[in-house]
């Protein structure tokens, strides 16, 4: 299926850039090549560059040129730039890392990116076993998918493209991330995000932080009670808004916490929330400036709107909405233009100019989806769980799934599921949605479960599984139940509680141990006192490894030996159980991958991974 990934608009209006990837299975990589797009729709979509895997596009301001980077083949990602009127593109970078972010300075002659630093020594040619030992001090070391992070902190760094030997200069020092590097619109300073405090180390908050593209002038602009991200300047460069959420009184707590939008006065004061704290979670797609207001997108019942706050606050104007998901838009020239997925579509670029909506691509067709059905059930305490059933084609009845998503404050939506098309196109409708615990339905309902997540969890889930099955052509003694992350807790906590409707489980990447989870997990220090309290012999009892000796349904564990967001040992700790008290349970381990590997590992691990679930299901359903 292809990927769109976030558009670029010329400063005209007038064209659209935009990535598209796919899994290439012979070469066990992703590839990708910027598509360029006339917003009009007069024109067919064609293909600019060919990759082998281009990403990031960004127009300069005078629309002369297209910067992007360009990685692939095992070459990290490096800074490109190529003219618009054509030529080919022109290498400008060679971090040792790899950069990232691209954004171009409003005069068109410079780029600011981030890039990694290693140190020296580090993540060369010597094998990581042969390095010297690491010096650990704070609780943010490492992060899932990525790995350590003390030892390769990421600066912002500024370079001139057209130099005959183009040589980027580092902005920022330290030891401290920084990130989401942006201009003001005269150019004089760059804004970006850092956590540069005391208690970075055991604290989730951060700031806005601005400088001279130099370095020099480098100021705190919000005041360390935030955690926050992608700042923007406000076209007149008074103000900055950014992506931002409380992390309460310790600066510890972000779980079921909407993120929203605020604004803040360059010259620094108090930074001001711009969306409702209850209503709206922002999606965490970069926010983009226009005359009148801020355009973001938002998570609303298992769809991503596009909406615009105006920034006096208030009611938002909303842009783009119904079932469906805006993953990512650009704007200028009052031309808005936006990759949105469908129940249909895994993503195609529309325009919204003039008052109408245009559909541009059709990179689609050909995909054999099936059709998703809306269902609410009904909570005994009388609270609407709101979720879809996925159908397999004929008329059953068909053995069901019962599918739990991660996070938990996290939402299933209008989009195209790789997971449960392809286990109902395998005979299996899929039951999937969004209880109590999920994000875009209020900050309230992601917030009910705190504390006793699996108990109050599962009354939704069983609440919304029973009205599947009462919408008929489903056999419930033929059901399995399955998820990834939270949802392999709610996995195993099902098959311990419930198993009495379910025939197998299968869990992925998931929590199954609190105690544990606490010290291993990259953010298993904060994460866990914030979502399962803060008595740790509460933790038992609300633990699914506690729970095993009641489960006897054939058990399988999915996990990937790099996965520091749950890590492994949640995994062998709940196999051992089960093989111990005799219960039929395998344990399928992938090499090399961490938390995301059904969403982005190698696409042969993916293949692998589909295999083994259905063969699973087919044996036991």
């Amino acid at each position: 299926m292809p990927a769109l990934g976030a558009p670029t608009i010329s400063p005209n209006g007038k064209h659209a850039v935009v990535a598209v990837t796919r899994p290439d299975l012979e070469a066990d990589e992703y590839r990708g090549g910027l598509w360029l797009v006339p917003t009009d729709g007069s024109a067919e979509p064609r293909p600019l560059t060919r990759g082998p895997r281009d990403a990031e596009p960004t127009y300069s301001p005078d629309g002369a040129w297209l910067a992007f980077v360009r990685g692939g083949d095992g070459a990290k990602p490096q800074l490109y730039v190529m003219p618009t009127d054509g030529g080919e593109p022109r290498k400008v970078t060679d971090q040792p890392l790899g950069i990232s972010a691209p954004v171009w300075s409003p005069d068109s002659r410079r780029l600011a990116f981030v890039a990694r630093v290693p140190e020296e020594g580090r993540y060369g040619e010597a094998k990581p076993e042969q390095e010297r030992p690491r010096r650990i001090t704070g609780l943010k070391y490492r992060w899932d998918n990525l790995g350590f992070s003390l030892d390769r902190r990421t600066h912002v760094f500024v370079v001139d493209p057209f130099a005959d030997e183009p040589a980027a200069s580092q902005v920022t020092e330290g030891d401290f991330d920084h990130g989401g590097v942006t201009w003001s619109p005269d150019g004089a300073l760059l804004a970006f995000t850092a956590a540069r405090h005391d208690k970075r180390d055991s604290t989730l908050t951060d700031d806005v932080w601005v400088c001279a593209p130099d370095g020099s002038g480098l100021r705190r602009v919000t005041a360390t009670d935030l955690s926050v991200a992608l700042p923007c300047f406000t076209p007149d460069g008074e103000s900055l808004c950014f992506l931002g959420a409380h992390a309460g009184p310790e600066g510890r707590h972000l779980v079921a916490r909407n993120l929203g939008l605020w604004l803040v006065p360059v010259s620094g004061g108090e930074a001001r929330r711009l969306t409702d704290e209850e209503r709206f979670h922002l999606s965490g797609s970069p926010q983009v400036p226009a005359a009148d207001g801020v355009l973001v997108t938002a998570e609303n019942r298992g769809a991503v709107d596009l909406l615009l706050v105006p920034y006096a606050g208030g009611e938002p104007t909303v842009l783009v909405n119904g079932s469906r998901e805006v993953n990512a838009f650009a704007h200028a020239a009052d031309v808005t233009v936006a990759a949105v997925s469908d129940p249909r579509s895994t993503g195609e670029l529309i325009a919204l100019r003039d008052g109408k909506e245009i559909t541009l691509t059709s990179f689609g067709p050909g995909i054999d989806v099936l059709p998703i059905e809306e269902i609410t059930g009904t909570a005994p305490d009388g609270y609407p769980v709101h979720g879809w059933i996925v159908r397999p084609a004929g008329e059953g009845p068909h053995p069901v799934l019962l599918m739990i998503h991660g996070g938990p404050f996290a939402q299933y939506g209008w989009h195209v599921f790789d997971e449960a098309q392809v286990y109902a196109s395998a005979g299996y409708a899929v039951v999937m949605g969004n209880p109590r615990g999920s994000s875009g339905y209020g900050q309230a309902h992601g917030r009910h479960i705190m504390g006793d997540v699996g108990r109050l969890s599962a009354i939704d889930l069983v609440a919304l599984f029973d009205a599947a099955l009462a919408t008929g052509g489903l056999d419930a003694s033929r059901a399995g139940v399955l998820g990834g992350s939270h949802g392999g807790f709610m996995t195993t906590w099902m098959a311990a509680h419930h198993g009495d409707r379910f025939k197998a489980a299968i869990s992925e990447r998931a929590v199954n141990a609190i105690d544990s989870f606490h010290g291993s997990s990259d953010i298993g220090w904060s994460f866990a006192r914030d979502l399962y309290g803060d008595d740790p012999a509460r933790w038992v009892e609300q633990s699914p490894l506690t729970h095993t000796d009641k489960i006897d349904i054939p058990f399988l564990i999915i996990h990937s030996e790099h996965d520091w967001r749950c890590p492994v040992e949640q995994a062998q700790r709940l196999f051992v159980k089960l093989q111990l008290r005799g219960v039929e349970s395998e344990f399928l381990l992938f090499p090399g991958e961490g938390h995301e590997l059904s969403r982005s590992g190698l696409p042969s691990h993916r293949v692998a991974r589909f295999e083994a679930v259905l063969e699973w299901w087919g044996r036991h359903l």
